[in-house]
C-alpha cells in the first residue's frame, strides 16, 4: 500500500463512515476527532513493535565547557542509545581509532570513579549539574559512560592532550529515535509501506467504534490480518540484529 497523508487517511475514513467530505482536517470536528484517533492508534503501533526504520546512527553534542569535559547530550529525538563509539586517536597517531566506550550503571560508574586518587594531576575533580563531584582521568581517552538523569552521557576518562572537552565529531552513535506525530494535513505517519495498510484498518475500525458506535466488521477483519503479518515480519538482515542495551531506554 503507498505511503499516504493525513488528510487522506482521514478522508479514507470519513467516507467509509458515510460522514461529510472535507478538504482539511481542520474542517469539522469529527475530521479533527478522527485524526486524533489516527494518531493514538499509529502512537500504539509504534509501543508495541521494535521497528527497524527508526534505528540510525548519530552523533553526541559536546557539552562545550572545560567544567564537564566529559559530559556530552544525546539528542533529543533518540529514545534509546544501543551502542557508542569513540575515536580514541593520539596525538601520534596518523589514523582513526575508533572504539566502543561500554556502559556502566550509574552506581558502578561511581564506584569506578570514586576509587581514583584525586589528588594527582592525571586526575580531573568534576562537578556534576547534580552536586556530586567525579573524578575525570585526563590523560586517556574514554572507556565508559553512564548517565544520570537519561538526557546526558557522562564519560570517566578524556585525552587533554588531544581536546580540551570530547568532541562531537568524534563520535558514533546507533540507537532507536522517537517518532513524532503532527496533526497537519500534509503529515505522512512514520511507517514503513506495508504498514499503512494496517494503520488504516486499525483506524477505520477504532473510528467507526467510538464515533458511529457501529462496529466496522471488514476494516477490523483486515485489521487482524494486518496485526497477524506483522507479527510474522522480520529484519531485512536474516534472523535480525541484536545490539547490546546501552543507555537510555524508554523516553516518552
Amino acid at each position: 500500500m503507498r505511503r499516504m497523508t493525513l488528510l487522506e487517511i482521514v478522508q479514507d475514513i470519513l467516507s467509509d463512515m458515510d460522514s461529510d467530505e472535507v478538504n482539511s482536517i481542520n474542517d469539522t470536528v469529527e475530521a479533527m476527532q478522527v485524526a486524533n484517533i489516527v494518531r493514538s492508534v499509529y502512537e500504539h503501533l509504534i509501543d508495541n513493535r521494535d521497528w527497524p526504520h527508526l534505528y540510525e546512527v548519530f552523533a553526541l553534542t559536546s557539552s562545550a565547557t572545560s567544567l564537564r569535559p566529559t559530559h556530552m547530550i544525546i539528542p533529543d529525538n533518540i529514545e534509546e542509545v544501543e551502542w557508542f563509539k569513540y575515536n580514541k586517536k593520539k596525538v601520534t597517531d596518523v589514523n582513526d581509532r575508533y572504539d566502543y566506550v561500554k556502559y556502566k550503571l550509574p552506581v558502578d560508574f561511581m564506584e569506578l570513579v570514586d576509587q581514583r586518587n584525586s589528588s594527582v594531576d592525571t586526575v580531573d575533580v568534576i562537578t556534576d549539574p547534580t552536586g556530586i563531584t567525579l573524578n575525570i582521568l585526563n590523560n586517556i581517552a574514554p572507556s565508559y559512560f553512564t548517565s544520570f538523569d537519561n538526557n546526558t552521557v557522562v564519560c570517566d576518562s578524556y585525552d587533554s592532550a588531544v581536546d580540551d572537552t570530547l568532541q562531537s565529531s568524534k563520535t558514533k552513535c546507533h540507537g532507536k529515535r522517537l517518532p513524532v506525530f503532527t496533526l497537519t494535513d500534509t503529515f505522512v505517519p512514520d511507517l514503513p509501506d506495508h504498514a499503512f495498510s494496517m494503520l488504516l484498518n486499525e483506524a477505520k475500525s477504532t473510528a467507526s467504534m467510538k464515533l458511529k458506535q457501529t462496529p466496522d466488521q471488514k476494516a477490523e477483519q483486515y485489521a487482524i490480518t494486518g496485526r497477524r503479518k506483522m507479527s510474522q515480519e522480520a529484519w531485512k538482515l536474516k534472523s535480525g540484529i541484536n545490539y547490546p542495551n546501552y543507555g537510555r531506554q524508554g523516553k516518552k
